[in-house]
């Protein structure tokens, strides 16, 4: 006995030194995330009768690797060395920014299409700047800061990190997203969740909304003809399996899924003209979309999409603002898409260093929807506030690759060789990589905010000189995109044709704003003697009429039926303004002929003679600049005729041609809305006497007062009107008389182009 008693006493004192097991929550508790009492079973599970499983212990957070510390230690020890030009043989020759700007210094003649730029005092910064943007390839973490430890000590691992704060722990993202979580859990969900579409409508079986198997599985199909080649947000081979499988059993949807369903019911039906979706479907297109709106709105409440990190979720949310985007205002678009962008933010994705830990195929889906929000949202700032487009040189996000889907797997870790021909998703590439050129350049930055223009030279210089393709010429841009891509795409395949004319007609757009850019800094500089500095206006004009026939091929042929949802709401109204700014100051230029009849074709393919467009507000203000235009050159006509009969008594008449088909149409447009109004003026005066004897004023303001009332007599808008005064001598009508025309050429962002909010705008 006394041989056993010290191994007895010495088990007893182990045991009362070790550290006693944490008890974790139960797995139902984590995921209603509510306190569990941690008695197994615990009260919850017995009070709804569920089973009480204990959760495991979680793995421990990945770490750093210790070579990454190092390296990081190089770098800045390396960049120190080129900040006081002491040359140095750098660890990695080809990936450092110092190297880089080292070799582009060495080569004062480097192509922008290579990557390098000549070093010039233009381009020079200051090198604590490149220091610092050579060193900091992702923000500091604020809970290391505060913690006073470095912000490289270890990687947090969000997905792996349960959130909970133990033991010798520090702070963490993790942590404070799990005290957020458990807080609006034990909150009303409605007055964090709904903040966007308002309260969900109370118990709505989103099961019953969705079409028919076989409609699904057709809108599908119209999706992946329509609008998966512009947008490629989504993974066909991956998201067609999981949509048979959930056509079987829609009850069971999980949330994020089933708003991304939804959602592509929704553009699915945008891209239809309303005589298809009444022989598919047997329905108006309008209630298709009311319809399928409704319930997508629903399915991203259910999915709490202001919180969600889902990518399916943040998906859902984009491709619903697509498909609400023709019957809404720009400014309302735009502060939707700003929450949609916010949220991108919040999962990283427009910081290409948050994209390494992930697999080849999700990397580049985030990279793919990142373009997609932030070219959609410039494109809706465009027609209202230029200035407050996202599509600037402050995040690094690379454009997405020239890739087929499915060359892309689920599990696969390295990205598949880029293809240099085209490849199904060839229109979102060219797409992506014009705008990535645009946001780097001085005209652009000039026209959202000057100060980003320092900080896009410094960007550049600590990447080693490193540009967007084309550099940082246009020009040379137009040569890369035609030579690398377009060369090589078939005009017969309806993809490569939109392709081919939606790039030329940015390009245009593009060489037209730095011109435009251009001549406003020239012309405040030095006003403009009009007889010598008129020849400045010529390449404008050669891009504007570029930007309009690309317009006018878009949509005018077969092979883009399907894509015109797209294509209508890229209505060049800068090349109009452009034209028609000049036409209105030189009525006998060279080019005029040539611009009424580009101008007339555009007018007629996209259908703007029709009754549908008389009361847009839109036509309506770009009617006044066609006729101002017109009315310009019918006035220099008169003068020069007066001028002849002066000097000749026998001169031979000015020769006298038809209007242009685009002035003859919207003539016609305002004697139609002229004889309306009349119309409707007699029936308010008939019962007030003998019509016969009444007069009859053209003039809509001086019409009853009554006719801009509704029943309960309080002022209704009234809807635009073309009917304006006769012109003096029976011309047409100045709508701009007396009124002024300021220079769209220098304030053309300041333009409210609100007005195309609506459809085909």
């Amino acid at each position: 006995m006394s041989t056993e008693q010290p191994e007895i006493t010495d088990t007893v004192r182990v045991a009362a030194n070790l550290k006693p097991q944490r008890v974790l929550a139960c797995q139902m508790c984590q995921q209603r995330k509510v306190k569990c009492d941690r008695k197994f079973p615990c009260a919850n599970c017995l009070r709804n009768g569920a089973q009480c499983v204990p959760a495991t212990i979680p793995r421990e957070r990945r770490r750093r690797f210790p070579e990454r510390e190092l390296l990081a230690r190089i770098r800045h020890y390396e960049a120190l060395l080129h900040q006081h030009n002491i040359n140095f043989e750098p660890l990695h020759p080809s990936h450092h920014p110092s190297a880089g700007i080292t070799a582009a210094e060495n080569q004062p003649g480097s192509s922008p299409l290579s990557g390098g730029s000549p070093v010039t005092p233009s381009s020079t910064v200051q090198p604590q700047v490149n220091s610092l943007l050579a060193t900091k390839t992702r923000p500091a973490n604020l809970w290391h800061a505060v913690g006073q430890k470095s912000s490289d000590a270890e990687d947090d691992d969000d997905e792996a990190d349960s959130g909970f704060l133990h033991n010798q722990d520090d702070l963490r993202d993790a942590v404070i997203k799990n005290a957020w979580d458990h807080h609006t859990y034990n909150n009303d969900l409605e007055n964090t969740h709904h903040l966007l579409f308002g309260s969900p409508v109370s118990k709505v079986d989103l099961a019953t909304l969705h079409p028919e198997q076989a409609k699904i599985l057709r809108l599908w199909q119209i999706y992946l003809d329509n609008v998966n080649p512009l947008l490629k947000v989504t993974h066909t081979p991956s998201l067609q399996g999981r949509i048979i499988d959930a056509v079987g059993d829609l009850t069971n949807l999980g949330a994020p899924l089933e708003a991304l369903l939804f959602s592509i019911y929704c553009v699915s039906v945008l891209s239809l003209l309303d005589d298809q979706c009444h022989t598919l479907f047997g329905s108006r297109k309008n209630d298709l979309l009311t319809g399928y709106q409704f319930a997508c709105r629903q399915a991203l409440l259910n999915a709490n999409v202001l919180q969600s990190s889902d990518h399916d979720c943040l998906t859902a949310l984009y491709l619903y603002l697509v498909s609400v985007r023709p019957e809404t205002d720009p400014r309302s678009l735009s502060s939707m898409l700003a929450v949609a962008i916010r949220i991108a933010q919040r999962m990283g994705y427009h910081n290409e260093s948050n994209h390494a830990k992930c697999s080849a195929l999700e990397a580049e889906m985030r990279r793919r929807l990142w373009w997609s929000l932030v070219i959609f949202d410039n494109r809706i700032c465009e027609m209202f506030n230029y200035r407050t487009a996202t599509l600037a040189p402050t995040w690094n996000c690379r454009t997405p690759l020239n890739l087929n889907d499915f060359e892309l797997l689920p599990d696969m870790k390295a990205v598949p060789r880029v293809h240099t021909n085209p490849t199904e998703a060839v229109f979102v590439v060219v797409r992506s990589q014009l705008s990535d050129f645009v946001r780097h350049c001085a005209f652009h930055l000039d026209f959202i905010d000057p100060l980003l223009t320092t900080f896009a030279q410094a960007k550049d210089a600590a990447t080693g000189g490193a540009a967007p393709l084309g550099g940082r010429n246009a020009l040379e841009l137009q040569r890369a995109v035609e030579e690398g891509t377009l060369a090589h795409c078939d005009p017969a395949n309806p993809l490569h044709f939109m392709t081919i004319w939606t790039a030329r007609a940015y390009m245009a757009k593009i060489l037209l704003l730095e011109h435009c850019s251009r001549h406003a800094k020239s012309k405040s500089a030095q006003p403009l003697a009009d007889p010598q500095q008129q020849q400045h206006h010529n390449p404008g004009v050669g891009y504007a009429l570029n930007m309009i026939e690309c317009d006018t091929k878009l949509m005018s042929s077969p092979l883009t039926k399907g894509y015109r949802w797209h294509i209508e709401y890229h209505f060049p109204f800068l090349a109009y303004t452009y034209l028609l700014q000049h036409l209105k100051k030189q009525p006998r230029d060279d080019s005029a002929a040539q611009a009424w009849e580009v101008m007339s074709d555009c007018f007629e393919a996209r259908g703007l003679g029709s009754s549908e467009y008389y009361n847009s507000p839109f036509l309506v203000l770009l009617s006044r600049l066609v006729l101002q235009a017109w009315e310009a050159r019918d006035q220099q006509q008169q003068q020069q005729q007066q001028g002849d009969d002066a000097s000749l008594d026998r001169s031979p008449p000015v020769e006298t041609r038809p209007p242009p088909r685009i002035v003859a149409s919207i003539s016609a447009k305002i004697g139609f809305t002229r004889a309306a109004q009349g119309n409707a003026i007699m029936e308010q005066e008939q019962p007030s006497g003998d019509v016969g004897n009444s007069t009859i004023s053209l003039d809509p303001s001086s019409a009853d007062p009554s006719l801009h009332m509704n029943m309960g007599g309080n002022p209704i808008a009234a809807p635009p009107s073309f009917a304006v005064p006769p012109a003096p001598g029976g011309g047409l009508p100045d709508m701009f008389a007396g009124s002024g025309m300021m220079d769209l050429e220098q304030l053309w962002p300041a333009m409210d182009l609100g007005l195309m909010q609506r459809r085909h705008w």
